[in-house]
């Protein structure tokens, strides 16, 4: 299959919805063999069986971030089936809402280890395939609470913002054996995350649903709520030939957030 990353083999973690099922639908579309990690076994295999219909090379394995255990045969899966492996997508994240001085210590590290430890045991086990494969990319999910605070996301902003230091320190460590190492971070996407992140303190969850339409109307610039194909476009793009000098760098996909937030109109 032609396309911008034909012959490349990628993983990509928390694959099976949201923007990691565009990520890996997109990738597949533009040429790589795709291996999808996830938690969700329906959902993954389903992203897998669209691939294949579409025409692509894909294989869902479940596993979870957080297990380091688990990573060697992630890895492993992705030579043997597909022969190397050139990309890491880092995607895999969850999201809980709480004031800081309500969070629990135990949603604090369960957001760490998924969002930060998970990040980190991704490019640790990727590297030594990305040098047996002559170099690679390394994409890492951010978030623009990765970028400046957020009232009620202070844990939240701690791991994205982790994410982002995290993508640099690597990038020049890694410059040197051609591994590339960048950061994405989406505004408001419209993705099933925002139906599952919890808010309030652990044992005191409050259950009003979070409409990333009405968050996007209030705050993004350009007229529509985000989608993850915007995601996985910028994904694409830092996987090609075409982002080839690029890395240690912030790719903001926000419809304008952080340009400075949404606009008024000017006088007539």
């Amino acid at each position: 299959m032609a396309g911008q990353v034909a012959g490349k083999v990628a993983v990509v973690t928390g694959g099976a919805s949201g923007i990691g099922e565009a990520c890996s639908e997109t990738l597949a579309r533009e040429g790589a063999s795709v291996l999808i990690t996830d938690i969700d076994d329906g959902l993954g295999k389903d992203v897998v069986g669209r691939i294949a219909k579409a025409g692509g090379k894909a294989h869902y394995l479940h596993h979870d971030v957080r297990d380091e255990a688990g990573w060697p045969g992630v890895i492993a899966e992705a030579e043997k089936r597909f022969g190397r492996l050139d990309i890491m997508v880092a995607n895999a994240g969850i999201g809980i809402m709480a004031p800081i001085a309500e969070m629990t210590l135990a949603d604090w590290q369960r957001q760490q280890a998924i969002n930060l430890d998970g990040v980190f045991l991704s490019i640790r086990h990727a590297i030594p395939a990305l040098k047996r494969a002559g170099g690679g990319s390394l994409v890492l999910m951010s978030s623009i609470a990765g970028l400046r605070g957020a009232p009620g996301l202070a844990a939240y902003s701690a791991t994205k913002g982790g994410v982002r230091l995290l993508a640099k320190s690597v990038a020049l460590e890694h410059a040197a054996d051609n591994i590339r190492c960048n950061s994405v971070h989406p505004g408001i996407i419209a993705t099933p995350i925002w139906g599952k992140i919890p808010t309030g303190a652990e044992g005191n969850r409050r259950n009003a649903p979070i409409d990333p339409r009405e968050r996007a109307a209030q705050s993004v610039p350009l007229p529509r709520v985000g989608e993850a194909q915007d995601i996985a476009n910028g994904v694409l793009f830092l996987c090609t030939e075409a982002a080839n000098y690029m890395t240690g760098q912030e790719l903001v996909i926000d419809g304008g957030i952080t340009a400075g937030g949404k606009p008024t109109r000017p006088p007539q």
